[in-house]
């Protein structure tokens, strides 16, 4: 493995931990309709025997501020839908309407709101863990290839740099994310 693959292997990994820390991010609700906040739930389908995502089985839109509607595209789940939204823990209670379940979102209380920031800070913490995870990862195999006599010692240095200026991008696009959702959860 030459050192550009590490190189690239380690930001994309960090990318990744950034990407799944925003989609995170999205699922926490803000009082606000949005087809983030339930497209993620896994939902047990006995007919297909298995768990498939929400967004892959229905279409979910926002047709006013504080509605999301969920229209599965095999009328025979609409119940197994219903059941997982209600189980999903996230304060939810939709309500079936023939083949759509709408789902009215509620004002958030201070202190839910509150409870919401402590969240969001635990998914961007666990996010930067997972961008660290990826350092360091790249920083071992580089230091391999070092021992190995495939670079330099003055060119581990400087691809430890590179890791490290990596890092430091994706952990600051994690705070600034987080910022953008507490001010979201905070003035509404």
């Amino acid at each position: 493995m030459s050192y550009e693959m590490v190189l690239l292997e380690a930001q994309e990994n960090m990318d990744k931990a950034v990407d799944f820390t925003v989609r995170e991010f999205n699922t926490l609700h803000t009082g606000k309709a949005s087809p983030g906040l339930v497209e993620s739930i896994q939902v047990p389908v006995k007919s297909y025997g298995s768990s498939m995502h929400l967004r892959e089985i229905a279409a979910i839109t926002t047709p006013d501020a504080r509605t999301v509607q969920v229209q599965p595209w095999d009328k025979s789940i609409v119940q197994d839908v219903e059941k997982a939204i209600q189980t999903a823990n996230l304060g939810l209670n939709p309500t079936v309407a023939g083949t759509v379940i709408h789902i009215h979102i509620p004002d958030l209380s201070r202190e839910r709101r509150q409870e919401l920031v402590r969240i969001a800070h635990t998914m961007a913490e666990e996010g930067r863990i997972s961008v660290r995870h990826a350092r360091k990862d790249a920083l071992d195999v580089l230091k391999k290839m070092q021992k190995d006599g495939d670079i330099s010692e003055d060119d581990l240095k400087r691809y430890e740099k590179e890791v490290q200026k990596d890092t430091d991008n994706s952990v600051e696009k994690i705070g600034e994310e987080l910022t953008i959702k507490e001010k979201e959860l905070t003035t509404l």
